[in-house]
Formats: structure tokens, sequence, C-alpha cells
């Protein structure tokens, strides 16, 4: 696709990977941006300040089960792109309220998918030929890997969490939109995500936070459930060739290749921050407290990204210690941003009633 005149909308473009997205497109020639967000607890407006007065920017509040403002959101910007990240991400916040998930995952992509269908239906020649849906998922969907092995594009789902089953749901919602209707729809799935504009809840920015402060991190179980850590910053660039130069139907697995457990995660937090602001007397490490595990903890996530990178071209720039020693330093210098956000959520634990 060519990359004159695009014109993204991009849905939960305020929360953490979406405005990623809108920063990076931002930064390219001839891209004008729609940013179609519900505004809940984990959206930061703050994220995306260096935006707003932008001609090439546009902010919409709406949520996308609202058929009728999606439609509208759409008539009027008539993008020939729409990336759809909106989403409830949190395990633990499904556990304890899966309703919320159903909603905005399952219905707000069929809400998409239909709006998306009625918008691509009424294009013609090469507008309609062009136009992409590209539907952003995670590598959860796929369920639990053993101590070998990565997710390729063909892993058969398993989901096991009701927020990995709602996001299941949503990425077999979209194929079958473009089997069925042929509408051009690109999926892709992501390993964790981290870096700058994290919401505190996630393990990174709140084992961060709270080590500065000198207070516990709590790590489930033993800590050694594994992750695959991709910087944001990389998924947005693999993202945006995903949805300009994916081929419709096809479906992209976006990883960063750097497995560590979540102990080894939380240990290198407390090296980082304690080389570049110690505390008095004593390791960062002493505050490490493991807790009792998180219900259907899934044990190993892994991304194989060779498609990604053998079609599109595309390499994570970002070894996992680059990315975390600037993730770190970006919250050091960044108190302005995730203080007020601190102040609603402490960082207190999720997701224990299961009965």
């Amino acid at each position: 696709m060519p990359q004159q005149n695009l014109r993204v909308m991009v849905t939960g473009g305020s929360g953490f990977i979406g405005s990623a997205v809108c920063r990076h497109l931002a930064g390219q020639n001839d891209v004008a941006i729609l940013n179609f967000d519900k505004l809940t607890y984990a959206a930061s407006p703050a994220s995306l300040a260096m935006l707003e007065g932008k001609a090439d920017y546009q902010f919409v509040q709406g949520d996308v089960a609202n058929a009728e403002a999606v439609s509208r959101a759409i008539q009027a910007f008539r993008p020939n792109v729409i990336m759809h990240l909106a989403a409830e991400s949190h395990v633990d916040r499904s556990i304890t309220g899966p309703g919320e998930f159903i909603q905005t995952n399952i219905v707000g992509t069929y809400v998409m998918l239909q709006a998306a269908l009625e918008h691509w239906r009424a294009l013609e020649g090469a507008e309609k030929e062009a136009f992409r849906f590209h539907h952003i998922s995670t590598d959860e969907v796929f369920g639990s890997l053993g101590p070998e092995g990565l997710f390729s594009e063909t892993t058969p789902y398993d989901p096991r969490s009701p927020y990995s089953a709602s996001k299941a749901s949503s990425d077999h919602l979209a194929r079958a939109w473009h089997h069925t209707y042929g509408l051009p729809v690109v999926v892709s799935n992501c390993s964790n995500n981290y870096g700058p504009y994290h919401f505190p809840e996630k393990l990174i920015p709140l084992v961060t936070l709270n080590a500065l402060e000198g207070k516990p991190l709590p790590v489930y179980g033993k800590g050694d459930n594994v992750r695959d850590w991709l910087h944001v910053e990389d998924h947005a660039r693999a993202l945006h060739l995903i949805a300009t130069r994916g081929v419709p139907g096809e479906s992209y697995n976006v990883g960063g290749r750097n497995e560590r457990t979540n102990l080894q995660v939380v240990e290198a937090i407390c090296d980082v921050l304690d080389e570049l602001r110690p505390l008095q007397g004593r390791t960062r490490r002493e505050l490490i407290t493991f807790v009792a595990d998180r219900p259907g903890h899934d044990a190993r996530y892994a991304i194989d990204a060779t498609k990604l990178e053998a079609e599109l071209g595309w390499k994570a720039q970002e070894t996992f210690e680059t990315g975390l020693r600037k993730t770190v330093q970006w919250y050091l210098d960044n108190e302005a941003w995730w203080a007020p956000l601190r102040e609603r959520y402490a960082g207190q634990r999720l997701g224990l009633k299961t009965a």
C-alpha cells in the first residue's frame, strides 16, 4: 500500500500500545490519524499531549461497542486503514470482572468489523483495493508453552483466562469477516510489551515504581513464569508495516526474542534502579516478596517472529537490556506523567476472587 495520504483510524489510541502507534505514525510523512478511544482507567491523554493541535491528528472519545459512534467516526474520517487496538487487557482484572472483557473485546470487535465492512463496501477502485482492517491481538490466545518451542501463526488456540478467551474470540471474528465477507483483514499477535507510558498495574511499570519508592515487590509463585518481552516502539513499527504491507487473510506474530522469567525481570529492574538511584544501605532485590500465584497462570509464552522478519523485513531494534534501561530511565524522568495515575492505582493486587 502506498504511504501517501494514509488515513489511519486507531482504536484505543490513548492506551499503552495505541499511543505508541499514534506517536510513531505522527512521525511519518503524509499520515492522518484519528484516535478513537473510550478513555477508560488505563488510557492517558497525557501520553499524546505532544500531538494535540496538530493538523493531522484528531481525537474522538467513543466506545467501540457503540455502533452509532463508531459509524459516525468512520464516515467523517474516511480511513483507508483501521488499526483495532481497543481492548481490556489486564488478566487479573478479567478474573474478577470478565463482563467488561466480553463487551469490549468481543462485542466491540464485532461492531468495528461491521462498521468497517459497510465503509469498505462503499469504496471503489484503488481506494477499495488499498483498504485494510488490522486486528491487533496477543500471544495469550495460544495458551501455555512447555520448556521448548515457540508460538507460530499456525499454533492452535488454547486460551486459559477470561482475557485471552475474549481476545481469541475477537481473532476468530476478524478472520471470519475476511473469509465470509471478503473484508481485507490482517491479524497480528504480540508478546508482552513494555516501555514508556505504561499504566502502572502491569509488571514492569509496577515493579519500577514500587522499587523507586522502596515498597515491596510482589512476585507471583516462584517467579518462574517465562515471557517474551517486546519494546512497545518496536511493536509500533511492526504494526505500521503489517497494516500497510500485510497480506489480507494473513496473520503475523510480533515478538522481541527476549525470554525472561518474571523473577529475572524484577531483578533486572532492581539492578538498574540501584545503579541509577541507589537506596541508602540496602539493595532493591531485598524488596522482592513472593506471593500466592494467580489462578490459571500460564507457564511460558514465546513468539516466533520469523514470518514478519522474512516477509516484511521487520526486526526488533531493542534488546531487553537496552529497552529496560531506557524504560526505567523514562519513569525516573517523567513523574509528572505517572504520579496522577499512581494516585488512583497504588499497586494493589487484583484478580484473586475465583469463586
